[in-house]
């Protein structure tokens, strides 16, 4: 039996880890590395990706600036947090402000070091995300189409760093990216339909709450089917082994999130919808193996 002094560090915890989202922070580190041996650097040996010691610095100063930002995003939106996902604002308060705070700079000082063992390129770029990530949970989050475009470029930020370190400039990265941007402004739309009480309450001014449900839908219709596009080049233009399989049981999905879309009118509705977008995020990410599935063994060897 655990002590009660254990139990309170333990609940301590994992209220820090639902505070930074540990387990997105995991899909994120796993997501990079596998688009660096599949994607990136797909001429080098995955065994060679995964004892590079610079990705490594970049790999962990991008979850430690991304952890970092989920602080600042929880400190500014706390109130909002706690209209909208009470149970899990409970968790999250277990720490006191000060102590994330205290964790915010101590993780962005630590990204800057990390970043700083590359080059001074990388800690330009930290820099700057660091900041860009504040900014956006300060000012930008609160503005309609702005705020939800912003989101999705900071979330797909860490594959850029990877990208530019490699200084692979092929088309098919390009398409990659289109799709998985596409994907991540349709999730932020879902969101800000999920948590429009809370949102409402505290005057920020989303797409729904500014234009109306019916517009955001509209919106999200239009995102879902230019992924098409990205989805046909990926499938017809370009050899991506059977991960192909992946964007056409998305296009399915997509479908039937549409279907469901247009029926939803509650915060659980728009919860499930949500989950479908988190699954083809997470499903992305472990397909990356289906490009060269034949050969990973003889790559990590």
């Amino acid at each position: 039996m655990l002590s009660r002094k254990q139990k309170h560090v333990l609940l301590k915890f994992f209220s820090m880890f639902s505070v930074v989202r540990g387990y997105n922070i995991l899909v994120i580190i796993v997501a990079q590395y596998l688009a660096s041996i599949f994607i990136f650097a797909h001429d080098k040996s995955a065994k060679s990706v995964l004892l590079d010691l610079n990705l490594l610095m970049l790999v962990l100063a991008s979850a430690a600036v991304i952890a970092g930002g989920y602080i600042i995003n929880n400190f500014y939106d706390s109130e909002k947090d706690l209209i909208n996902r009470p149970n899990k604002s409970m968790l999250d308060r277990l720490v006191s402000q000060n102590t994330k705070l205290s964790l915010y700079f101590v993780l962005n000082f630590s990204a800057i070091v990390m970043a700083s063992y590359v080059s001074f390129k990388p800690v330009l770029f930290f820099s700057v995300y660091i900041f860009g990530i504040w900014f956006y949970s300060h000012k930008l989050k609160k503005m309609p189409i702005v705020g939800n475009l912003v989101s999705a470029i900071l979330t797909i930020t860490p594959f850029f760093v990877i990208f530019v370190y490699y200084k692979n400039f092929d088309n098919v990265i390009l398409m990659h990216a289109s799709f998985l941007f596409l994907i991540l402004s349709i999730r932020e739309l879902t969101k800000d339909l999920e948590n429009i009480k809370g949102d409402l309450t505290l005057n920020y001014r989303t797409i729904p709450i500014v234009y109306g449900e019916a517009t955001s839908k509209k919106m999200i219709s239009v995102l879902v089917t230019l992924t098409l596009i990205p989805s046909y080049f990926l499938i017809t233009q370009y050899n991506i082994g059977k991960m192909n399989f992946y964007f056409y049981i998305c296009e399915i999905l997509l479908i039937v999130y549409l279907f469901l879309l247009w029926k939803s009118k509650t915060k659980t509705h728009y919860l499930w919808l949500h989950n479908i977008l988190k699954f083809i995020l997470l499903a992305g990410v472990l397909s990356i193996v289906l490009i060269d599935y034949n050969v990973v063994i003889e790559r990590i060897l």
